[in-house]
C-alpha cells in the first residue's frame, strides 16, 4: 500500500521539523484532518491547497510553510488515516488471533469511514503510523513460533482480505447510485432468466428469504470471512485457535 520515494531522507515530511511559533496558528494534524473531512464529503479529487486553505481561513501559500506539494499534503492525509488503524496502548489482547483479529477490524473500520483511501493513498509515502501499524500487526504474531516469511506472508494475506471486503463493500454503496430504470431494467432481466429454470441453483437461493435478507451484509461478510481466514492460518501453520488454547 505505501511505496517509499526515491531521493534522501531528508526530503520526507517527517524529516523536517513543524513550523515554529513565529509561523500561523495551524498544525500539521489540523491540516491533514481538514483535508480528510473535504475528501469524505465531496471525494479525494476534492481536495487542493486552495480549498484547504478556504477551510482553514488561512491563506493558500501560508499552507507551504507546512507542505511543500501535494504529495506531502497526501502523506499527512494517510498518516492521519493510518493513525485510526493502531490499536491504542494497553490494548492488545494476548492470544495472535484477538489480536489479528482487532487490527484487521480497525483497519476495515477506518477504510469504510474513509472508502476513497484505498486507492487515492496507495502510493503515499510511508510515515510513522504506517511504521506503527506494522509493529503492532508484528507484535500480534510475535508470541508464535513462526519464522520471518510466515509471519509477512499472514500479514499479507489479512491486508488482502480486509482491503477485498472494503472494494466490494463500497461497490455496493457505488452501484446504489444506478438510475432507478436501469436498476428496473436490470431486475426484469436477470428475474426473467433465473425463471426461466435455466438457472436452478440460483433459483432456489432466490426464493429463499433467509439466505437472500443477508445478501447486501458486508459487516457480516466481513466477520465470516475473517473468522474462517483465521481458522485457515490455525490449521496451516499449527497454532492455537485462541489464546486460551
Amino acid at each position: 500500500m505505501y511505496v517509499m520515494p526515491s531521493g534522501k531522507a531528508t526530503d520526507l515530511i517527517w524529516s523536517r521539523p513543524e513550523p515554529g511559533a513565529r509561523r500561523p496558528r495551524l498544525s500539521r494534524r489540523q491540516i491533514a484532518e481538514t483535508a480528510l473531512a473535504i475528501a469524505d464529503a465531496e471525494g479525494f479529487a476534492a481536495v487542493s491547497m486552495r480549498r484547504l486553505a478556504s477551510e482553514l481561513d488561512a491563506g493558500t501559500m501560508t499552507l507551504y510553510h507546512y507542505v511543500r506539494n501535494k504529495d506531502e499534503l497526501v502523506a499527512l492525509m494517510d498518516d492521519a488515516h493510518m493513525a485510526e488503524e493502531l490499536v491504542p496502548k494497553g490494548e492488545m489482547p494476548e492470544g495472535w488471533r484477538e489480536a489479528m483479529g482487532l487490527i484487521a477490524r480497525r483497519t476495515r473500520a477506518s477504510l469504510m469511514r474513509h472508502p476513497w483511501a484505498l486507492e487515492a493513498l496507495r502510493s503515499a509515502q510511508m510515515g510513522p503510523n504506517a511504521l506503527r501499524h506494522f509493529e503492532q500487526s508484528l507484535q500480534a504474531l510475535s508470541g508464535t513460533d513462526l519464522d520471518a516469511r510466515s509471519k509477512f506472508g499472514i500479514l499479507a494475506v489479512v491486508d488482502d482480505f480486509v482491503f477485498g471486503n472494503v472494494l466490494r463493500a463500497r461497490e455496493l454503496v457505488e452501484r446504489r447510485t444506478t438510475p432507478p430504470e436501469v436498476v428496473e431494467a436490470i431486475t426484469a432481466y436477470a428475474t426473467a432468466e433465473i425463471e426461466s429454470g435455466s438457472y436452478p441453483q440460483t433459483q432456489a437461493l432466490m426464493h429463499d428469504s433467509e439466505a437472500t435478507s443477508g445478501l447486501l451484509d458486508t459487516d457480516g461478510w466481513f466477520e465470516l470471512g475473517l473468522e474462517g481466514l483465521l481458522d485457515g492460518i490455525a490449521r496451516r501453520f499449527g497454532l492455537a485457535l485462541s489464546a486460551g488454547d
